[in-house]
């Protein structure tokens, strides 16, 4: 017998990028990356993990998305986690291969041209947590709870769990990596682990409003904006300046600032 599958559940307008990659378009520029198949916590065994991965990486020369919205498939979560029982099987080569497949699609998410929103209803634990802290923005369901639970299972926490200290603090991170304890999510909005916590029912609200404030924005200054940031991350303080300077000018390259500043203009008459 055929195992039950959420495709009962899948909207209609969902094209399947391979199997566990699901997109859903609009005509403004938004699309909805779904994890598919991937049982009800959207599990990111390796299969999976390369299947979302070829999917991003697929999408990203697509010059007229504007925003992108990661997302589970079942409401249970965004991304439970990694595969716990293809995990335990796994001896050292394996495992460095397992985890370089984690690694690739996080750096898939975090280079990912345009931004990208984490949807996060439920559970968001491990590598789930890695995948949304790689998003630009994370939206949370009011009663979800996220955690680090790797050291509990005899594994350190590692590739894009390094992001952590960068959003919360490097004694938060600790106590998250270290203790395996889960917190909530007003707890994690306190911390600067989510950006929202949307009241109940409204996730996707929260969502589209994040959405909307995007797209009001030019959409080259975005990309341009993001790859800043990316770069901030990594290079000193006067390096990170003076790279600005040519990026701000090659802006004026496109029509963005000529037609959105004279608009600003306009409406202030």
């Amino acid at each position: 017998m055929r195992p039950r599958t959420s495709n009962k559940r899948r909207d209609p307008t969902m094209e399947m990028l391979n199997n566990h990659c699901g997109v859903t378009r609009d005509a403004r520029g938004v699309v909805h990356v779904a994890i598919c198949n991937a049982g009800s916590l959207n599990i990111l065994g390796s299969p999976v993990t390369d299947a979302v991965r070829e999917g991003l990486q697929q999408l990203a020369s697509d010059r007229s998305i504007r925003v992108v919205v990661l997302r589970g498939q079942s409401e249970k979560s965004m991304i439970g986690g990694a595969d716990i029982k293809e995990m335990a099987k796994l001896e050292q080569a394996s495992a460095e291969a397992f985890i370089s497949r984690l690694r690739d699609l996080c750096e898939a998410v975090r280079q990912f041209p345009a931004p990208v929103i984490a949807r996060m209803p439920g559970w968001c634990l491990g590598g789930g947590l890695e995948v949304a802290a790689a998003c630009d923005f994370r939206i949370a369901a009011h009663d979800a709870h996220f955690g680090m639970p790797e050291v509990r299972v005899g594994i350190p926490s590692v590739i894009h769990a390094a992001l952590l200290p960068r959003l919360i603090g490097w004694a938060r991170a600790r106590w998250l990596v270290m203790t395996a304890e889960n917190i909530d999510a007003p707890t994690a909005l306190a911390w600067g682990l989510v950006d929202k916590v949307a009241p109940e029912g409204g996730l996707d609200a929260a969502v589209e409003h994040t959405v909307k404030a995007l797209l009001e924005c030019g959409p080259e200054a975005l990309r341009s904006q993001k790859a800043l940031l990316r770069q901030w991350e990594e290079l000193p303080l006067t390096e990170s300046v003076n790279l600005s300077v040519k990026v701000f000018g090659e802006s004026f390259l496109t029509d963005e600032p000529t037609r959105l500043m004279q608009a600003f203009v306009n409406r202030k008459r």
